[in-house]
């Protein structure tokens, strides 16, 4: 038995990691379209919403990423009438439980974030009780054993005016907090209406994302393979 991937073996690139936390993302928010074709796949990766940072990549770059990480055994094809199809192993590969496995795609996917965000970005993955849950495992995470391959996240200093310190992966390796994108960016109060409404109209996108993948995954049951590029509203 192959023994757990570990950061500190084998860091993740940032195509690498792209790739493997837009399958976790999928096969929870639209597994009717899941295993996932490289078609599919890239629109998830290249989404313009709930990605940070937002990503172009190629078809080459996905499939290289996709046979690094099948060495890796972090993820596997499934076969299928008309096309290669793609399965992540995350869980598994990694040693974590399904409600990290959550965090930490969310972490790959969009980037440093609060505990709170985390419980909010994760309501379509793992539907988390309270804030407390998600610190409970994002410690855990933090604290894991050099036996377990070490920690998977990083907390990062409180940025001046922020409420909350965000919590970042280290699936790429370590995270330099000087580097913080944050920084110097304080977080708008709680109160401010507008945070609520940009986390709805993101909601919304990732849906509207979401619906555009089960179309590619029906386009390529149907053996369509000439539809054009789509991309969410507003984002032409």
């Amino acid at each position: 038995m192959s023994s757990p991937f570990t950061p500190a073996v084998r860091p993740l690139t940032p195509n690498e990691a792209r790739v493997l936390a837009t399958l976790m993302e999928k096969a929870r928010t639209v597994p009717d379209s899941y295993p996932m074709s490289l078609n599919g796949l890239l629109t998830g990766c290249n989404q313009k919403t709930s990605r940070d940072p937002v990503m172009q990549l190629t078809d080459a770059e996905a499939q290289e990423a996709l046979d690094a990480l099948k060495l890796l055994t972090l993820v596997f094809e499934s076969s299928s009438n008309r096309t290669t199809r793609w399965e992540h192993n995350f869980q598994r590969g990694v040693g974590v439980p399904d409600q990290a496995a959550a965090l930490l795609g969310l972490l790959m996917l969009r980037g440093p974030q609060t505990a709170g965000e985390l419980r909010i970005n994760a309501e379509r993955w793992h539907r988390f009780a309270d804030i407390s849950s998600v610190e409970a495992f994002l410690d855990e995470l933090q604290n894991r054993s050099p036996e377990k391959g070490g920690p998977l996240v990083v907390l990062l200093p409180r940025t001046p005016g922020a409420r909350e310190p965000r919590w970042a992966h280290v699936l790429c390796g370590p995270v330099d907090a000087s580097q913080n994108p944050y920084a110097g960016h304080p977080q708008t109060p709680l109160d401010t209406p507008a945070p609520a409404l940009q986390a709805r109209v993101q909601a919304l996108e990732a849906v509207v994302a979401d619906l555009q993948a089960t179309v590619r995954h029906l386009a390529d049951e149907l053996g369509l393979r000439d539809l054009p590029p789509m991309s969410p509203p507003g984002h032409d």
